[in-house]
């Protein structure tokens, strides 16, 4: 039996986009039609590259700012939780550019909770490994209230749990709007012992 099972879930891409180093600190993604897909992630995204600095959300395993893998490659979010999101912020929606989107799906619910390592494989074949949930950050908000003014701060808690997740590129290929991205997740069941290391 394979390791990682074909769920016969799938989600539509319904946006793409890729944030350049030049917006990064306005968090603004300029909006695709299609990406190609390296083992480095997307040209000219600002988290590209096959490895990175680590940063605050890996400190109980790396000093700040050593090299590692780049599991952050890209950033998956849904349509569902982003509505889920607008309305627990108070907007009719919000603008995935403004979350610094690479990939927005319609389809899979509860995306933001898959499981580490499914997979999401394009027609193409090129396949997206997810790494963990996706934690919400000061800058999307930020960029939110430049066109929403007062409304940023309502981001973080409005996306607990909904932010969706990051992925990294498995298998290089092209991906464009309306592709069917296929859910493949592990076969394996929930380590017992996750509640144990929760409280510790």
């Amino acid at each position: 039996m394979p390791a990682l099972l074909p769920t016969g879930f799938s989600g539509r891409i319904t946006w793409l986009g890729v944030v350049t180093s030049e917006d990064r600190k306005a968090l603004v993604a300029e909006a695709r039609d299609a990406l190609d897909l390296t083992y480095a992630g997307i040209a000219g995204s600002v988290h590209g590259g096959v490895t990175r600095l680590s940063c605050s959300r890996v400190t109980a395993q790396h000093p700040k700012g050593t090299p590692i893998r780049n599991e952050r490659q890209l950033s998956i979010l849904s349509v569902e939780e982003m509505g889920q999101i607008a309305a627990r912020m108070g907007l009719d929606t919000l603008d995935p550019a403004r979350l610094g989107a690479s990939i927005v799906i319609e389809g899979i619910d509860d995306l933001s909770h898959l499981p580490p390592s499914s997979r999401l494989q394009a027609p193409s074949g090129a396949t997206l490994v997810v790494d963990m949930q996706n934690r919400p950050c000061i800058l999307p908000a930020r960029s939110i209230d430049t066109v929403h003014p007062g409304y940023g701060k309502a981001f973080k808690p409005a996306a607990e749990g909904r932010r969706g997740v990051t992925a990294w590129v498995q298998r290089e290929g092209r991906i464009a709007l309306g592709d069917r991205l296929t859910l493949h997740v592990p076969d394996q069941r929930v380590w017992a012992h996750l509640a144990d290391a929760r409280r510790r």
